[in-house]
């Protein structure tokens, strides 16, 4: 099971931190052992004190395959959740600062949240939301991606092939920040919760 992720993938998020919008999708991976069950709690590691949360639509592969064109990408994925891209942005900055790969910050245990699948709704475009301490603190809509569902299993699957159980993180919206032990996160699809991760 491979876990792909898109950065950037929301323009107000990367204007946010001030990074450029790109032309193609920003993929990096996390390993399997990123993979957080749903409902289990998050814990914070000792090797990072600005730990970020970062909801994400997640899709799940149903088919797999390779060169996966967009008008055929939706028969490939057949259910969806919510995740939490959870991020070292300390030590993204300092990987960053050196222009080194910075999967120490995005892909060590744990850093992969994930909620409860349900199908793919019919409709082409939804909101989803996050809540920290019942507060709102991201509110996006999937009509902002830069680059939609259909289009990043087109690109993905162009370097890597896609194998069922496979996820994709989609990329966050605007309005990521840190989290604290005793937070509660909880990750909505519309009204509908998805997800719940405490920190510890």
């Amino acid at each position: 099971m491979k876990i792909f992720a898109i950065g950037r993938n929301y323009a107000e998020h990367a204007r946010e931190l001030g990074n450029e919008i790109p032309e193609a999708p920003v993929i990096f991976m996390k390993p399997d052992t990123a993979l957080l069950a749903p409902g289990a709690p998050f814990a914070y590691p000792e090797f990072s004190s600005d730990i970020h949360y970062e909801l994400e639509v997640v899709l799940r592969i149903c088919r797999g395959g390779r060169n996966i064109a967009t008008e055929d990408a939706r028969t490939h994925y057949d259910a969806i959740t919510l995740g939490i891209d959870f991020t070292a942005r300390d030590l993204q900055a300092k990987c960053k600062a050196k222009g080194l790969p910075w999967e120490i910050a995005k892909s060590f245990d744990g850093s992969a949240a994930q909620g409860e699948f349900v199908d793919v709704p019919a409709e082409s475009e939804y909101r989803f939301s996050l809540r920290k301490n019942g507060v709102v603190c991201q509110d996006g809509n999937t009509r902002d991606m830069l680059n939609g569902c259909d289009s990043l299993i087109h690109h993905i699957s162009r370097y890597f092939t896609l194998s069922p159980g496979d996820l994709v993180y989609t990329g966050t919206p605007s309005g990521v920040g840190p989290v604290s032990k005793g937070d509660l996160l909880e990750g909505f699809l519309g009204d509908r919760k998805l997800l719940t991760c405490t920190v510890v």
